[in-house]
C-alpha cells in the first residue's frame, strides 16, 4: 500500500452537472470509485431535504460513501445565518463534513482588517457547527485568502477552530504555461497537512485544457504522498474533479489511475 492509502478515491458530482444524482452514482460506482462528494449547486441544493436524503440513499445503496457537501456558502458578513441551512442540508446527506469558501476579492495580500472579516465570519460557523458535531473545510481557491498554502494557513491558525480544515487542489492560477508544478509545491503541502481534509485531483495545463489524468503521472504520486497524514480523524477524499471534455467515458481511466497512483483496489460493485 502506498504512503497516500490514508486517501480513499473519490468523484466531486460537480464534474457531471449535466448528469442525474442516479447517473453519477452509477458511473462512480462502475469506476471502482469509493465515495462522492455531493455539490450543492445542481445535485443537492441547499434546502432540499428531501432531495438530500434520496442522494444519501442511492449513494449508499451503491455501496458508496458521502465524502461530503460541497456548498456554496461565502464567508462574508452577509452569509452568517447561511451556515444553518447548508448544515441542514448536510445532515440530511449523511455527513458532516461540509466545503464552505472564502470571498473573492480578498486575496493573500488583503489588509489585516479583510483577513480578520472572514475569520469573524469563519469563527461563527465553526462553532455553529460544532454544535452539531459537524467539520467545515475551506475551499483553496485563486483569488481568495486560500489561494496559497501560506495564507490559508494563516487564516486556519488565525480561527483556530479544532472543526476547520482545508482542502488543496493543484494552484493552476499559479503554474507555468504548461501547467507544470512549480518547485516547492509539495513542500507547499505540507504546510497544511495538519488541517488537510480532501484532496482534488486533475490534471490542467494554464489555460484550463483538460489532460488525461496520467498525463500527471511525473508529479501527482509525490503530491497524494505529500497530502499525508492529514486533519486526524476526518474520512479523507482524493476526489477526482473535471475530466477531459466533461466525458463521463473518459472517468473510467482517470480512476484507473488514481487507483493505481493511491494503490487502492476498487469496491466490489453491487450485483
Amino acid at each position: 500500500m502506498s504512503p497516500a492509502s490514508t486517501l480513499s478515491p473519490g468523484l466531486c458530482s460537480v464534474t457531471f452537472r449535466h448528469l442525474s444524482v442516479p447517473e453519477v452514482v452509477a458511473l462512480t460506482s462502475t469506476a471502482g470509485l469509493d465515495g462522492v462528494e455531493w455539490g450543492g449547486d445542481v445535485h443537492v441544493p441547499v434546502g432540499d431535504l428531501r432531495g438530500a436524503a434520496d442522494a444519501a440513499r442511492c449513494t449508499t445503496d451503491a455501496g458508496l460513501r458521502v465524502a461530503s457537501y460541497g456548498s456554496y456558502l461565502f464567508a462574508d458578513q452577509g452569509s452568517l445565518g447561511g451556515i444553518g441551512p447548508v448544515l441542514d442540508t448536510a445532515e440530511a446527506l449523511g455527513t458532516d463534513l461540509v466545503r464552505v469558501w472564502c470571498p473573492f476579492g480578498i486575496e493573500p495580500d488583503a489588509s489585516h482588517d479583510e483577513r480578520a472579516r472572514v475569520a469573524d465570519v469563519l469563527t461563527a460557523w465553526a462553532s455553529v457547527a460544532a454544535e452539531r458535531d459537524m467539520t467545515l473545510y475551506l475551499e483553496f481557491h485563486g483569488g481568495t485568502l486560500t489561494a496559497t498554502a501560506s495564507s490559508t494557513r494563516a487564516l486556519l491558525e488565525a480561527v483556530g477552530a479544532h472543526n476547520l480544515a482545508t482542502a488543496w487542489q493543484p494552484p493552476y492560477w499559479d503554474r507555468s504555461p504548461t501547467g507544470a508544478p512549480r518547485p516547492g509545491e509539495v513542500d507547499d503541502l505540507a504546510r497544511l497537512t495538519p488541517w488537510l481534509a480532501h484532496v482534488h485531483v486533475y490534471e490542467w495545463t494554464a489555460d484550463l485544457t483538460r489532460r488525461p489524468l496520467v498525463a500527471g503521472e511525473g508529479h501527482w504520486p509525490a503530491t497524494l504522498a505529500g497530502a499525508t497524514p492529514g486533519r486526524p480523524g476526518l474520512d479523507r477524499f482524493a476526489l477526482l474533479e473535471f475530466v477531459a471534455d466533461d466525458d463521463p467515458v473518459t472517468l473510467a481511466a482517470d480512476a484507473a489511475t488514481l487507483l493505481r497512483w493511491l494503490g487502492s483496489s476498487p469496491h466490489a460493485v453491487p450485483t
